[in-house]
């Protein structure tokens, strides 16, 4: 194996008297990727900051093999007084790169370079900062959130550019689907310590969840074994007193070994205030129109909504989304055609714009209106402080400001703030940013009992499969088609030209968000070198795994396996259905680029 790029070692950090990282031990090696997984305020984001030497740990030691260039991605980056997004990116370079690549990548990312980077929005600036830590190439990649404000066309184009680079990878991210299409290993930060098995993160949750039962057990195990010492020491005390004073003595450690432990944080109480239903129909558009200037942002749209609906609206950046959810909701008037809603509606929304709330004010009175102790949650008071724990939130948060919250700590305080109006027609816009995955499957499965109407907008693909039932998607100046499902369930209806079809039906949009739809086109590009590589040497892959399967089936075929040797049934059965696993994985990879091998001969 080839020895590391970066290694930390008994890594140690506390902050305000608590220990936020105990021995923590990563190594990254050249080419590999590994996802960082853990809760919001684990640490991950400053370990990050550790491997790029930005933050001094308190113990520990951190080694870079000599030569090897590292970029890091914070999640807010710095523009300092650059005057252009070219010369930003630029500074980040060597003498020795090729500064070709720099208004290279930028005009992929849909800037021009001589953007001002006082003016970017967090999308731009997001985008601004990937060109700055690309553009390098450097030998490992050091990414907190790289899909944070990105649309979905960027984010795919994003896991393509990384997908075809050397560079190893160190990711964070919430977004599932890009964490399964481009990490090989998991590291999990869970209590100050890191685990970590060379699977990705398609493996993550449930080898996450064995780990918890597993030390659950053990747990359970010591209990006993402090109740058996207890009883003893009460009842079994002997003359021997070496021996007493010994057990004793392990009395004490069974004791501190429990006390000292750290159970695993409780997950997120999300619960949505349901109003009085609605009435059946929700909301009735017939052929409504927007437009602004010359722009056609909705051109002849209708639809019907219906009580129980969860509707996905998609979209690249500046495609008039949350526009055609205002009409929808009633927020705007359309230029021509009509908009009716339903009876009895009651609507909370969730603005994806945090900046609104102030930021010197307290999570306390953020959550009251600054009006007492407690929240209104459905239309009954609730102790803010009580209504904080639902969130996550510690008891000493209370006179915490704004302004020194994590991204993800916002993400929760906007939806504490949304869930408590009673409602029964839910706007969620972005609702996926900053939060951890343990939060997100509990959103999920509130939405999941929500009795009410959903409309939600997302560039989260994982989370739009589970939670919508259909999605409503541009085709290009002010067209929009709804197709019934998620969002692979609207590829799937498109075909495979969805993004390129896009781009080429959007003429009459500004230059500026032409091009920002522009890393969506793959039909000029060529097969990378991993590509070509995957494509040669997968059905080697594929024949060796059928006949793995065929050789640990055979050891399966003996009906008496499971009497004489059950530990050897159960290691035989798992590691068949490993198998499977990876040829299936193979399977859909070989297709999918041979799909796009023909794509780009044809094109």
């Amino acid at each position: 194996m080839a020895p590391p790029l970066i290694q930390l070692k008994d890594i140690r950090l506390t902050f305000g008297g608590t220990p936020l990282l105990t021995s923590v031990e990563l190594s990254v090696s050249p080419g590999e990727r590994v996802c960082l997984i853990g809760r919001n305020g684990s640490g991950k984001s400053t370990l990050l900051k550790i491997a790029a030497g930005l933050v001094e740990p308190d113990g520990g030691t951190r080694f870079v093999q000599p030569g090897a260039t590292i970029r890091y991605l914070p999640q807010e980056p710095d523009f300092g007084e650059h005057a252009t997004t070219l010369a930003y990116v630029e500074a980040g370079m060597a003498p020795g790169d090729d500064h070709h690549q720099a208004q290279y990548l930028l005009e992929q990312l849909g800037l021009t370079g001589n953007e001002n980077p006082a003016n970017l929005s967090g999308g731009e600036a997001r985008r601004a900062a990937l060109a700055r830590v690309l553009a390098p190439s450097p030998d490992i990649l050091l990414l907190d959130e790289p899909t944070n404000h990105l649309d979905l066309t960027t984010i795919e184009w994003l896991e393509q550019e990384l997908d075809s680079r050397r560079s190893a990878l160190v990711l964070i991210s919430h977004d599932r689907r890009f964490l399964t299409n481009l990490s090989r290993s998991t590291a999990w930060l869970d209590r100050g310590r890191i685990k970590q098995i060379d699977r990705g993160f398609a493996s993550f949750e449930s080898w996450r969840d064995e780990v918890l039962a597993e030390e659950e057990r053990e747990q359970h195990k010591l209990g006993r074994k402090i109740v058996d010492e207890e009883h003893w020491l009460r009842h079994g005390v002997s003359g021997r007193r070496k021996r007493n004073v010994k057990r004793l003595a392990n009395l004490h450690e069974l004791r501190a070994q429990r006390r000292n432990y750290r159970g695993t944080t409780g997950a997120a109480s999300l619960a949505a205030a349901e109003a009085e239903q609605s009435g059946r129909l929700v909301i009735e558009a017939k052929n409504i129109s927007k437009a602004y200037g010359e722009r056609k942002i909705v051109e002849n749209f209708s639809t019907r909504i219906q009580r129980g609906d969860r509707l996905g609206i998609i979209g690249p950046n500046g495609a008039g989304k949350t526009t055609l959810v205002n009409l929808l909701t009633g927020g705007i008037e359309p230029d021509t055609g009509t908009v009716r809603l339903g009876a009895n509606l009651e609507m909370a929304t969730l603005d994806q714009h945090r900046e609104s709330l102030d930021p010197k004010s307290t999570l306390a009175e953020a959550l009251t209106g600054g009006r007492g102790d407690h929240v209104m949650v459905g239309g009954k008071p609730k102790h803010v402080v009580g209504y904080m724990k639902d969130f996550l939130f510690a008891q000493e948060q209370r006179v915490t400001p704004l302004e020194v919250l994590s991204g993800g700590e916002r993400g929760r305080l906007m939806l504490a703030r949304a869930l408590a109006k009673p409602s029964n027609l839910l706007v969620l816009d972005e609702p996926t940013n900053d939060l951890d995955l343990e939060t997100l499957d509990v959103l999920e499965e509130m939405l999941g009992d929500y009795e009410g109407t959903v409309i939600l907008i997302s560039h989260d693909r994982d989370f739009l499969d589970r939670v919508v039932t259909s999605a409503i998607a541009p085709e290009g100046n002010g067209k929009w088609i709804e197709y019934a499902g998620g969002y692979t369930d609207m590829l799937a209806q498109r075909g495979a030209d969805l993004k390129r079809e896009t781009v080429k039906a959007e003429p009459a949009l500004e230059k500026k968000e032409a091009k920002a739809s522009a890393p969506a086109t793959a039909s000029k590009r060529r097969l990378s070198f991993n590509e070509k590589h995957a494509l040669e040497t997968l059905p080697k892959r594929m024949e060796a795994l059928h006949a793995d399967i065929a050789k640990l089936q055979r050891v399966l075929d003996d009906p008496n396996l499971y009497a004489k040797d059950r530990k050897k049934f159960d290691d035989t059965s798992a590691a068949v259905a490993k198998a499977h696993d990876e040829l299936a994985a193979a399977e859909e990879r070989w297709l999918e680029l041979e799909m796009l091998r023909e794509e780009i001969e044809q094109a």
